[in-house]
């Protein structure tokens, strides 16, 4: 009897300890991230404080509060020390090839015919394309974008260097009817284009497209080409639109419509569709745009620097189109990062409608990054920190005098933050920013290699 209670009693300590080990059996993941305020940018813009997120490959998985710990463990615990959690900036329009001539010519009328285009003609190569897109990738990265939207000259080098710093670019070959420097006789760039789709359409981190230039500056026949090939191969199409009064005058000179109008006759408006800039557009133009589900790049900070004027983003954004922020190219904006950008988005559109609260720091904060995947028609996977969603991720200190005391983070990050203040970014669930810095290539040698070139640049500049 005896020898049968002892039985019982280690059959049942068996069994006790082996439901114990199944309740403290955890879930491997790759990375967790714990200790922050998270920004979820979700739909309810749910904030957690203590907030974890946490990663498998190259997406999330579980995203909440410190309970999680319970559940899951990593072999990389990320601490983020107080800092703001959130998802990865988009940056919806750039040219980031660009960063071998930024600081030139800066503030002369009529730049881009009299130095731009003239500087690319003469001096983008396909080594330029490669050096300045990595240049303006590493900015981007150290500043806590994890999506660029590129449109620029031998966009295959560019592309070559987004990955290497291991960015998620769309990036679009430069189409133009003029001779440049990647395509000197008729149709030369479109075929450019179509070679570049062909080789990245299945890529993880690049989806290739057109970068047709304006609606002024690319034949009809052209945008009736790109409209074709954008379905075949279901790749986006980004451009300038009505970025200037002289395009703006033209086109109605021209065709009797608005560049907006215009390009919808050619059947280019729709869900492939990016639109930078839209300056000149009318409320009409506005009701086109949202009915087409195009999306909509607001590049603020270069369109003031060169007086152009003030996109209706807000109204735009309000009437429930798709609006991202963009720096637009380095020769233009300067900067690259959205941070830089998100303070001037909130003030200039409170000076434009003489209202202090309109563009509230949360609206920013979403333009830079649900808004931003919704403008490249993408936010089933990226924008916000949700389960299933691709792992870009940014981790923002605030350590430092500047981010002291935080009240209200989105308020921080639209009116305090800087981009010196990006400490982590995770990019399709690799690490690529750690302690503020670049793990995926060299920067001391990128910015030697950049500053070597600049002699070959003043060269040509001189000259002009």
């Amino acid at each position: 009897m005896k020898k049968h209670l002892k039985g019982i009693l280690l059959l049942g300590s068996f069994l006790f300890l082996g439901c114990t080990s199944l309740q403290n059996q955890k879930e491997e993941a790759s990375i967790i991230i714990k200790n922050g305020t998270l920004l979820t940018m979700n739909k309810e813009r749910q904030i957690i404080k203590n907030g974890v997120v946490v990663i498998k490959n190259n997406k999330i998985i579980s995203v909440g509060d410190e309970s999680l710990l319970n559940n899951y463990s990593a072999k990389k615990i990320i601490d983020a020390k107080n800092g703001i959690i959130m998802p990865g900036m988009i940056n919806t329009h750039t040219h980031a090839s660009m960063t071998v001539f930024r600081s030139l010519a800066d503030d002369v009328p009529d730049r881009l015919n009299r130095y731009i285009f003239p500087l690319e003609a003469k001096m983008v190569t396909p080594e330029l394309s490669y050096l300045g897109a990595k240049h303006g990738a590493m900015e981007m990265a150290l500043g806590g974008v994890t999506t660029m939207v590129d449109m620029y000259l031998y966009e295959e080098n560019a592309a070559v260097a987004v990955k290497e710093v291991g960015l998620r670019g769309i990036m679009t070959q430069n189409i133009i009817k003029y001779p440049t420097a990647d395509g000197k006789n008729k149709g030369e760039t479109l075929n450019r284009a179509i070679a570049f789709v062909e080789k990245y359409k299945n890529d993880e981190l690049i989806t290739p497209g057109f970068g047709p230039h304006g609606p002024h500056t690319v034949t009809k026949e052209e945008l009736l080409k790109i409209k074709e090939l954008s379905k075949k191969y279901n790749v986006p199409v980004s451009m300038h639109v009505a970025e200037t009064d002289v395009e703006f005058n033209k086109i109605k000179k021209d065709f009797g419509m608005t560049p907006v109008e215009y390009l919808d006759s050619v059947g280019l408006l729709n869900e492939r569709f990016i639109a930078a800039h839209n300056i000149f557009i009318t409320d009409s133009d506005i009701e086109l745009m949202k009915k087409r589900d195009v999306g909509v790049a607001h590049n603020m900070v270069a369109n003031i620097k060169s007086a152009k004027g003030i996109s209706p983003a807000l109204k735009m954004h309000d009437d429930g189109l798709r609006v991202g922020l963009g720096t637009d190219g380095p020769m233009s904006g300067n900067t690259l990062d959205i941070i830089g950008q998100m303070g001037y988005v909130a003030k200039l559109h409170k000076l434009a409608n003489k209202d202090r609260s309109a563009m509230p720091p949360k609206k920013v904060v979403e333009m830079a990054t649900i808004g931003g995947a919704r403008a490249i028609h993408r936010e089933n996977e990226l924008g916000s920190l949700e389960n299933g969603k691709l792992a870009d991720v940014v981790i923002v200190e605030t350590s430092s005098v500047n981010m002291n005391p935080i009240f209200d983070p989105y308020s921080a990050l639209v009116y305090s933050a800087n981009a010196s203040n990006v400490e982590t970014v995770i990019v399709n669930g690799k690490i690529i920013v750690d302690n503020k810095q670049l793990k995926t290539v060299d920067v001391k040698k990128s910015i030697k290699e950049i500053t070597d070139f600049k002699e070959k640049v003043q060269k040509v500049a001189d000259t002009l």
